[in-house]
């Protein structure tokens, strides 16, 4: 980076590597390239085999905490106090990653810091009702956390609309997140491809639906199972990620008869994931709700066509016909229907091309951190 950021930024966010999501992916993609700024990251310890404190790429990583779930309810009472210890010098940033145990441990610490500047993220994927839910009598105090932020930087134009809905005084800032595009875009030869492809029980005359995702209900990976007890026996799933749902889905593949034609992997590796996607033929991801949706881009990447749903912030790279297909959520026969729309190989061919293009030209690593780079000056 050519510039310099003059102050150090404090991160406060849920969870860190290794447990790994869309946030902490963005996370590190964003500040490894930032290396003339000093970040000093507090989360939530949650498990005991992590560290107290590590230093991972160019982020020094304070966990906080006994390494047990609660921590995280903890957390945004203890971090404030303990980040208070190393918040000596000149004004500094706040970021606060996720308007929830993040975004309260940053609220406090802005009270404590009042001449530190507050930059919100928003990042949430899951449906906006369960983040109400869960905080509860403190949904008054969740607010003011929208409206103490001097800056908000939404991935999505979904979640701009969110942080005026909850009282935010200010423009959200889009910024979306990215993919590493020389990782995704590196081509698996046919060899591999096949090879990989027979590790999972497929051969050539498969058509192999994948989905990498979290296990969870707005997710919607049980739509795509019953989806596929419709399409013809030569469609197959691969399934990658673990989560809550797991179970419910193995068994909703065990009801429907599906057991040879779906494979669950569970978690992979970044490093492997461009593989097992380019080995597969479509993405798919019938999303309940999605803030953004990394995992489509990825795909977008590797060269796959993708059917998605038009929730959340997805129609911000999705385009029916151009850049993906669309299904309805909570709608098996609607995949099915779009499984079948990329039989059409101009069709699939347009898709690939136009996607590609996307990914490149908007959602590269490298250009989402030169953004965030001068919206961090800006703060």
């Amino acid at each position: 980076m050519s510039q310099t950021h003059p102050y150090p930024v404090v991160i406060f966010t849920t969870a860190y590597f290794p447990m790994v999501g869309g946030a902490e992916v963005a996370i590190k993609e964003i500040t490894d390239r930032l290396l003339d700024t000093p970040f000093d990251l507090f989360c939530a310890k949650l498990r005991s085999d992590t560290l107290r404190e590590e230093r991972i790429g160019n982020v020094l990583v304070h966990r906080i905490g006994f390494g047990i779930p609660l921590d995280k309810y903890l957390f945004p009472l203890f971090a404030p106090i303990i980040a208070l210890f190393s918040a000596k010098g000149k004004p500094r940033v706040i970021w606060s990653v996720m308007a929830s145990y993040g975004g309260f441990a940053g609220l406090f610490f802005s009270w404590m810091k009042p001449k530190w500047r507050f930059l919100l993220t928003l990042q949430e994927g899951d449906p906006l009702e369960r983040y109400e839910q869960r905080a509860g009598i403190f949904n008054s105090l969740r607010r003011k956390i929208f409206t103490r932020a001097h800056t908000i930087h939404a991935i999505s134009k979904f979640l701009a609309t969110w942080a005026k809905d909850m009282g935010a005084h200010i423009d959200p800032i889009i910024i979306p997140n990215g993919v590493d595009i020389k990782l995704f875009a590196i081509p698996c030869d046919n060899e591999k491809r096949d090879a990989t492809r027979r590790t999972f029980g497929f051969d050539s005359q498969n058509i192999v639906l994948v989905t990498a995702s979290r296990l969870s209900h707005k997710n919607a990976i049980d739509d795509v199972i019953r989806a596929l007890a419709i399409l013809p026996e030569a469609y197959t799933l691969l399934i990658l990620g673990s989560g809550e749902d797991e179970g419910v889905l193995k068994t909703l593949v065990d009801t429907l008869k599906l057991q040879s034609r779906v494979v669950f992997k569970g978690n992979v590796s970044h490093a492997e994931l461009p593989t097992l996607l380019q080995s597969a033929d479509v993405f798919i991801r019938p999303s309940r709700s999605e803030g953004l949706g990394n995992a489509f881009l990825e795909a977008m990447a590797a060269g796959l066509p993708v059917i998605g749903t038009p929730v959340g912030g997805i129609p911000d790279f999705l385009l029916d016909g151009e850049t993906g297909i669309f299904c309805q959520p909570n709608d098996p026969s609607s995949i099915v229907n779009a499984v079948h729309r990329l039989q059409d190989a101009a069709l699939r061919e347009t898709i690939v091309s136009q996607s590609y293009k996307l990914v490149v030209g908007k959602y590269d690593w490298e250009s989402v951190a030169r953004k965030m780079e001068a919206l961090l000056q800006e703060v």
